[in-house]
């Protein structure tokens, strides 16, 4: 997985970037390892919004691109909430993939020996 973090209105600092990597560890499982996930983090400066911290994320996958946004008042709790939702998002659309395959269904033939007891 290809992380790139960066910052609106907010200098993004070691401890934070290395953070963002700690949570999307969970993220990096589940994709490939060319998959590109862009996130933003933020601070909203208008002070009647009390959930001001932003973390906001694109997953380019094949075929796929992936949104979340989360707010909070501290930005690591932003953080956790938005790696929770990706991996979600990530989990549903794998099995949506998977799980699409298995619509077909095969008749149920009744067992003869069972059918001579119910009978009698």
């Amino acid at each position: 997985m290809q992380l790139h973090v960066k910052g609106k209105n907010l200098e993004v600092n070691e401890s934070t970037r290395s953070y963002v990597e700690r949570k999307l560890q969970k993220l990096d499982r589940r994709v490939h390892e060319l998959t590109e996930v862009e996130i933003e983090l933020s601070v909203e400066r208008n002070p009647s919004i009390a959930e001001s911290q932003v973390a906001e994320a694109t997953v380019h996958l094949k075929g796929r691109t992936l949104r979340a946004r989360e707010t909070a008042y501290d930005m690591k709790a932003a953080i956790d909430e938005l790696s929770d939702k990706l991996v979600r998002q990530v989990r549903d659309l794998h099995e949506k993939r998977v799980g699409g395959r298995r619509h077909v269904v095969e008749p149920t033939i009744a067992d003869p020996v069972e059918a001579e007891v119910t009978e009698s």
